[in-house]
């Protein structure tokens, strides 16, 4: 039954047409409880909020597939827009890019060009930016724009997603880098052949991937709102005697939010991924995928006033 509402929630979140709906309805049917607002101005509150609370953040405006070189220009724009902000107003916040948003199906010199762009500005006001991970297809595009970035570049970390087979090569790969990553599970629909399809199998590689990159000594940002990683990194860290400096947890806008304050209370940093924009469609209805217990949560928000 989870497979089938996972698969379900996956194939809706590539319907163009409900996305364009979406778009039009504004963060309607629960939308709101996961996203922070429609433009990140009207974001900065929630993110002061978080911060007061002892959370840091992590933003990103949502958005992928972009297919226009004037587009790129303008979410480029944007994106240094919200680092402009972030500085202004004095958040404690990182932000996160997709490189589909930035050029990354229409020209590898453009997405470059647009990502210097974004990291100048970053590093000029001591911002870190993180690439997001899209689908396997664009995995080693993405790899190859980071290894580029990073030596030019100290403010910027990618995504490893456990799902994937090749995942613990890349993460050997890119230990020379010294590089910050972002570890997760993964939320697109894969082939098995080139994808775990089986939950363990997944939680398994995570674990392990876990314990290759702190053991390379590289900060470790560990993405997952399940107690059993948490766990699994808690006594791993204190077994090898690993510094809370090093790793950081981080879960989504919305969710286990008592657990995030919990985490800050036991001393570990604890950042929040709190997207924000109107395209909002397809992050949602990935994250109604990942988890049974998250439609029953957006379910309980569309009816409570």
């Amino acid at each position: 039954m989870e497979a089938l509402s996972r698969n379900f929630f996956l194939y809706l979140s590539k319907n163009k047409s409900l996305n364009k709906m979406a778009k039009r309805y504004g963060l309607k049917f629960g939308a709101s409880k996961v996203v922070g607002g429609i433009d990140f101005d009207r974001t900065v509150s929630v993110i002061k909020n978080l911060n007061n609370r002892g959370l840091c953040t992590t933003v990103d405006h949502l958005g992928e597939f972009v297919n226009s070189v004037d587009e790129t220009r303008e979410r480029t724009a944007q994106e240094i827009h919200t680092i402009q902000t972030i500085a202004k107003e004095k958040l404690d916040a990182q932000t996160s890019v997709k490189l589909t948003s930035l050029g990354l199906d229409i020209d590898h010199h453009l997405v470059f060009e647009n990502m210097r762009n974004i990291l100048t500005e970053a590093q000029k006001h001591g911002v870190f930016v993180t690439i997001d991970m899209e689908d396997e297809v664009r995995c080693q595009g993405t790899l190859d724009i980071f290894k580029g970035l990073k030596t030019e570049f100290d403010n910027v970390g990618t995504v490893i997603q456990s799902y994937l087979y090749r995942s613990r090569d890349d993460i050997n790969d890119l230990k020379k880098l010294l590089p910050n990553l972002r570890l997760v599970k993964g939320a697109y629909k894969e082939s098995a052949d080139v994808a775990y399809p089986d939950k363990k199998d997944v939680d398994d590689n995570l674990k392990q991937m876990i314990k290759d990159h702190l053991t390379n000594g590289n900060y470790t940002a560990v993405a997952s709102h399940d107690d059993q990683i948490i766990n699994f990194t808690k006594q791993f860290a204190e077994e090898n005697n690993i510094s809370r400096d090093l790793f950081e947890f981080q879960m989504l806008y919305g969710m286990r939010t008592q657990t995030q304050l919990d985490l800050v209370k036991q001393g570990y940093k604890m950042r929040v991924y709190v997207p924000y924009g109107n395209d909002w469609y397809g992050y949602f209805m990935r994250r109604l995928a990942e988890r049974p217990a998250n439609v029953a949560f957006v379910a309980k928000g569309m009816f409570r006033s």
